[in-house]
């Protein structure tokens, strides 16, 4: 691995990559469960729901904070992990600092996985997330006028495709915002920054060429833009979108190629740039750029609904 001027402040992150393969993921799979700190966190009501999805069901969890009555504002929030892994640790910990910070009621969908559920099921079954929230809306306490949604890396890709599903299938909600940290929007993987980061912490691109064959992703498949939206035909009538950036992260420019598209088809953008970053940063969640990240995640959401 070269030499990266990555923060210190990441530390032991900053010298870590997984390693994308069907018995790492085995492995990982078994010690990727829900925290139990959901379930001890006094200030949040936890509830855990299943919903049929084609061909089987997922897990979904609902997370608000004490006291948030009436019809709240609703986040769907879809974790990251490469299409392959299940939610660590810190995607929890950063959705439950939504929930109680925006003041929103937030939806955690546990999406099915590839290798085992190829294209376009993770995708499908996001998008029902949605619908079940969105059909559940009186029970939950959700204001389907004030729904926004987000997710980091795959996440984001996710949430980018959730947003495209809706548009594609006439859906009647109008999402306010998507929220895209560190986004994977170029399934491509020859831009500036992936040709250069090949071997960076994290995430690298050396990586992402692992990932299309394990979800059996086809350039053909009439979909395929849900996997790789910067090759859409048209972004118009997409929501407003915080875009964040690392900087030593070869996702980076597909980050900055999906925000100038966006503004080409007069969508709002809020971009930030963060500097002596790698992919995936915020797993060290007290770090000083995590935090200051997660604060403007945070206004912007808050901004929005």
């Amino acid at each position: 691995m070269k030499k990266y001027a990555i923060s210190r402040e990441f530390f032991p992150w900053n010298l870590f990559a997984p390693p994308i393969n069907e018995k790492f993921l085995a492995i990982s799979a078994a010690h990727m469960k829900p925290p139990k700190f959901l379930w001890r966190d006094k200030a949040l009501d936890v509830a855990k729901h299943n919903i049929a999805v084609s061909g089987g069901t997922i897990s979904c969890f609902t997370l608000s904070p004490k006291g948030l009555s009436g019809k709240a504002p609703c986040l769907v929030y879809l974790h990251g992990g490469g299409f392959v892994l299940e939610a660590a640790g810190y995607h929890y910990r950063n959705a439950v600092r939504y929930a109680k910070e925006v003041g929103c009621r937030l939806i955690f969908p546990l999406y099915r996985l590839a290798p085992k559920h190829p294209f376009p099921a993770f995708f499908e079954d996001c998008y029902a997330a949605f619908c079940w929230a969105y059909d559940h809306a009186e029970e939950l306490g959700i204001d389907t006028e004030r729904i926004g949604i987000g997710g980091d890396s795959a996440g984001s890709t996710l949430a980018v495709g959730v947003c495209m599903i809706a548009k594609e299938r006439l859906h009647p909600a109008k999402f306010r915002f998507q929220m895209l940290p560190y986004p994977f929007l170029d399934a491509r993987n020859d831009s500036p920054s992936a040709k250069r980061f090949t071997d960076t912490p994290m995430w690298n691109s050396s990586l992402s060429d692992r990932i299309g064959p394990m979800t059996k992703v086809d350039r053909d498949n009439p979909h395929y833009v849900w996997y790789s939206p910067v090759e859409a035909a048209g972004f118009e009538g997409l929501p407003p979108a915080y875009i964040e950036t690392a900087e030593f992260d070869c996702l980076h420019d597909d980050g900055i190629l999906y925000a100038r598209l966006l503004r080409d088809a007069g969508i709002e953008v809020t971009l930030n740039e963060t500097k002596g970053t790698m992919h995936g940063f915020d797993i060290a969640t007290k770090a000083p750029t995590s935090l200051a990240a997660m604060e403007q995640r945070i206004a912007f959401m808050k901004r929005m609904i």
